[in-house]
């Protein structure tokens, strides 16, 4: 695949890149020689590096940005971590379209230093200038038919202005190049950069106790699983749990049905090795779908009837199928991994019907409400952010950290540290 072949080439620096598709760290001035280590409110750099997805299957760069301004509502973060998530690869990729070019990362801890102006004064005085915080990749506007519901997983801005158009709710994005003024689009907070624009409500108080690096995953990993159990699948105390697919989200599953007093918690993957690290992270019985029969295997250890809730995390047909098959009657799919655009699940209609099994899709969780209770876990240590996060790398390193996940390489999740 070219995208694996030129990242190696581009970060072992054996090519002589273009201009328009530079090696990440080529010809670009290095963290220290840009001085953003006091920028607050009124003072600090013009001008911000980003990592830039330009189209499918090529090289990201790393490109210098105007410094990023927060409207009414947002917030300025210094960023501190992003992790590297599947969903940045499936644009990379090509196989979920996004407006382009524009700033990946999606999972981030920073530091508060500016708010928009006309921001209201409890969001001043929650997120004072300073505070370390938590940003969630489902960015609610508050105010839209489902956020007022309390649906924030659903909000109609996030999905029509970000998700649709690369922009914040106004309907503009806060990335302009720094040289040619042109602008670029925003996955999520576009938050591989050294600074970014969140909404204030996607965001919660990080604890100093909890560290940057590690924590970053909160806002999409655990976010997703405690989005899936808490809501999706209802978990209830006792359930026996299994999760097709052990990565970051998967992974991060394990423990939140662990920490939800699952009484089984079945890992499925095909690597012995993510296995292995599901026992650490609370998984009571592990099955190598390369060497048994999932769905039998899965009924086996639960006495022939299947799992109260089945969780499939990485968006494959073969995986859909197994999810839908290895529930208990009146028993819960809920599946969370992204697909290609053009993949479509089976399931088998008839059983759906009599044996009342529930096929529910969960995107992640609901910041205000969840981003709190995630960091809690975090920090009381129910949920363990070390046994998680495998690999942590440079800003620089950002392409070969994208190209092992796609090879499969990165057992749990990586975290890119910023600053």
């Amino acid at each position: 695949m070219a995208f694996s072949y030129l990242s190696r080439r581009l970060v072992r620096g054996l090519l002589k890149p273009s201009i328009a598709s530079r090696s990440i760290s080529h010809g670009l001035p290095k963290s220290s020689e840009i001085d953003a280590s006091a920028y607050h409110l009124g003072g600090g750099p013009s001008f911000m590096r980003g990592t830039v997805f330009w189209e499918p299957n090529k090289p990201l760069t790393i490109e210098e940005f105007q410094m990023p301004r927060p409207k009414a509502g947002e917030v300025l973060i210094k960023t501190k971590a992003c992790g590297v998530c599947h969903s940045d690869l499936h644009v990379i990729k090509g196989e979920i379209p996004f407006s382009s070019p524009c700033v990946i990362g999606h999972e981030i801890t920073g530091e508060v230093v500016e708010h928009g102006a006309h921001t209201d004064t409890e969001i001043l005085k929650r997120f004072p200038l300073g505070s370390h915080v938590v940003g969630a990749f489902i960015m609610p506007c508050g105010n839209c038919f489902y956020c007022v519901k309390g649906q924030e997983d659903l909000c109609e801005a996030f999905f029509a202005y970000n998700r649709a158009k690369g922009t914040l709710y106004d309907g503009e994005t806060r990335l302009f190049f720094r040289n040619s003024g042109k602008a670029a689009y925003m996955y999520s907070m576009g938050g591989l950069a050294e600074y970014c624009v969140v909404p204030a409500h996607a965001l919660a108080v990080l604890p100093s106790s909890l560290p940057y690096s590690e924590s970053a995953i909160l806002g999409c990993a655990v976010f997703t699983a405690y989005g899936a159990m808490r809501h999706a699948a209802d978990m209830r105390a006792g359930d026996a749990v299994a999760v097709i697919g052990i990565g970051g989200v998967g992974s991060s599953c394990l423990q939140i049905a662990r920490a939800f007093g699952a009484a089984e918690v079945i890992a499925v993957d095909v690597q012995d090795e993510k296995l292995q690290n599901a026992k650490t992270l609370g998984a009571t019985h592990t099955i190598n779908a390369k060497k048994e029969n999932v769905i039998e295997r899965i009924k086996e250890v639960t006495g022939g009837r299947g799992v109260d809730i089945a969780v499939e995390a990485l968006g494959k047909p073969l995986t859909f199928s197994q999810c839908a098959q290895s529930v208990r009657d009146g028993g819960k799919a809920v599946m969370i991994g992204l697909a290609a655009s053009t993949a479509v699940g089976e399931v088998d209609i008839n059983r759906l019907v009599r044996r009342q099994v529930k096929i529910i899709g969960s995107y992640g969780g609901r910041a205000r409400q969840d981003l709190p209770q995630i960091v809690k876990l975090a920090e009381t240590g129910t949920f363990n952010l070390d046994a998680t996060v495998s690999r942590k790398c440079k800003f620089e390193d950002a392409n070969g950290a994208y190209q092992d996940l796609n090879e499969g390489k990165i057992i749990g999740r990586a975290v890119v540290e910023i600053a």
